[in-house]
């Protein structure tokens, strides 16, 4: 009977071993001190002991004083992760000081440190959008759409100078999966948040890691047991210079206590085709890299900084320059992207906790660097709330929604940039405010509309000279004879489109609706002057932003 109980229990011994080591397979946690997921195991397993030793204590008297001496050790591990808990909380003396400085955020000038917006480069959909125009794309692959559909991953970053918003494909189901594993998946899509347009980028190498694998490619546990000790952030997919897929993992350090204080240290990045790795400082990863600080991590940073600037009590009492991030719709944090040459930079408002209706600045960040630039405001300025409500209000009467506002520097000036969405998320529209004057809104059918009533109402403001909105705009104004007018419906809007006479370019000039609505009065041989942006050889059409004869001659 003794011999049985001593197989029996080396056979526990082992099934527990095997059983332990699938687990950690399958949920991989980071063997890390600074893991909750690992301390949520140590925790477990430590009162999982305790309760054994005391179990085994009342039934044996005799080794009950050794047993309650080895109570000790789980009970050690259990007090010691509290201690460590303890010290990660800001209100231990000297933390407040360090959970201010984990991000380092210094002043900046706007109309020096960010480019003058070239509208060629402005992001003109939101990821919502970029979702639909996506869905779109693919639905135009037959043999795709049966077999796979688009991961909700939609990093935006910049590629080839350009703002996108790139995902990969996933396996439709367990059973797709197993029919298409060994080809992989064989594209990613890729949207022009710019000009809007989308398209399934077939790949020569398929993608055989990623997040629709259930297994050993699964990208999540091949990477992390390819690094077992790190502690990964919210990872992104990107494309490097040459257009291959790669996965970007941010590695964590915490720097106070066992869980406080978190940044990023190291990026791992992963070839999506082959599984290859490379393990970089953050300072050392390659320029193509956009994302290696999650946004959601920079804006608790920052929020430390704001709150503990001036020490944790007065976090609480007083508050005294205590700020934080704006709030976003629907809950969720409130910040947008920029592009500003090779890098993507991470916008939000700053406002203070006692009054948090109107904006004191905002920041940027650069989510490959870290490099945190704070930009106060004289006069305060609009929420990114308010500015979206000014907007919905100006075109209410058409039922349009905004989406979150990005930041431009327009001729010097902050100005909210947005666009106005229909039901279907179609966007119909475009709405600028002056962050600091926002009581007007300008808003038109096409970017290049829109920024021409925008510097109209800055000029009107006093904010610009008119010769110095002229010259922001980049407008021309042109007059002749109308010769040809023809009309298309583009995304649900009317467009009409016309020629000039004795025009030997055949530039065609493009009137959106609503705006130029009296250009449906005109016909051929009526004169006609206006007011349009610069041509651009690249573009089909020129869009013209303002009509200046109400209605042709009779």
């Amino acid at each position: 009977m003794a011999a049985w109980s001593r197989r029996a229990l080396v056979v526990c011994a082992v099934l527990l071993a095997v059983a332990l080591v699938v687990l950690y397979w399958w949920f991989h946690p980071a063997i890390n001190l600074g893991s909750p997921r690992v301390w949520t195991w140590v925790c477990a397993i430590a009162l999982v002991a305790i309760l054994a030793l005391a179990v085994a204590a009342a039934r044996s008297i005799a080794r009950a004083p050794l047993f309650k001496k080895l109570m000790v050790i789980p009970g050690s591990v259990i007090v010691a992760f509290l201690v460590g808990l303890l010290l990660s909380q800001p209100f231990v003396p000297g933390n407040a000081e360090r959970y201010a400085s984990v991000l380092q955020t210094s002043d900046g000038d706007f109309a020096s440190d960010i480019q003058e917006v070239d509208y060629a480069d402005v992001p003109v959909i939101d990821r919502d959008s970029a979702i639909l125009l996506g869905n779109r794309a693919m639905g135009s692959i037959p043999e795709y759409v049966s077999q796979f559909e688009i991961a909700d991953t939609y990093s935006q970053i910049n590629y080839q100078g350009r703002p996108v918003r790139v995902s990969p494909l996933a396996y439709a189901d367990l059973f797709k999966w197993l029919s298409n594993r060994d080809a992989g998946i064989p594209a990613y899509v890729l949207v022009d948040m710019v000009t809007q347009e989308a398209e399934v980028v077939r790949l020569e190498r398929p993608i055989l890691y990623s997040d629709s694998e259930p297994l050993a490619r699964n990208v999540d546990r091949h990477v992390q047991l390819s690094y077992p000790t790190y502690m990964f952030d919210q990872k992104s997919f990107e494309l490097d210079d040459e257009g291959n897929p790669w996965w970007v993992y941010p590695v964590q350090r915490k720097t106070i206590g066992l869980f406080g204080g978190t940044t990023i240290q190291r990026v791992v990045l992963v070839d999506a085709c082959t599984g290859e790795t490379a393990d970089y400082a953050v300072e050392d990863c390659p320029t193509w890299v956009d994302r290696a600080y999650p946004a959601d991590l920079l804006i608790e940073q920052y929020n430390w900084s704001g709150a503990y600037g001036n020490g944790w009590l007065n976090s609480w009492l007083g508050q005294e320059g205590v700020v934080r991030t704006t709030s976003g719709t629907n809950g969720e944090l409130g910040y947008n992207y920029i592009a500003q040459g090779e890098d993507i930079y991470l916008y939000t408002g700053v406002s203070s906790v006692t009054a948090d209706n109107s904006n004191v600045g905002f920041i940027l960040v650069n989510q490959r660097t870290g490099d945190s630039r704070y930009y106060a405001l004289e006069r305060g300025g609009a929420t990114e709330d308010s500015a979206m409500a000014s907007a919905e209000g100006q075109v209410q009467h058409l039922g349009y929604q905004a989406t979150y506002p990005l930041l431009l520097n327009v001729a010097g000036q902050p100005t909210y940039f947005m666009a106005l969405k229909d039901d279907a998320g179609l966007v119909k529209m475009y709405a600028m405010i002056n962050v600091e004057q926002y009581q007007s809104v300008a808003t038109g059918s096409t970017v290049e509309e829109c920024q021409e009533g925008y510097l109209a109402m800055l000029a009107s403001d006093g904010l610009l000279s008119e010769d110095d909105a002229a010259a922001a705009a980049g407008s021309r104004e042109v007059s002749g004879t109308v010769s040809t007018v023809a009309q298309a419906v583009i995304d649900g809007n009317s467009h009409f489109y016309v020629t000039l006479e004795g025009d030997a370019s055949g530039e065609i000039y493009d009137f959106a609706l609503p705006g130029m609505v009296e250009i449906v009065t005109y016909a051929p041989g009526d004169p006609i002057s206006f007011r349009c942006a610069e041509k651009d050889e690249g573009a089909a059409t020129t869009t013209v932003t303002e009509l200046l004869d109400p209605a042709p001659s009779e």
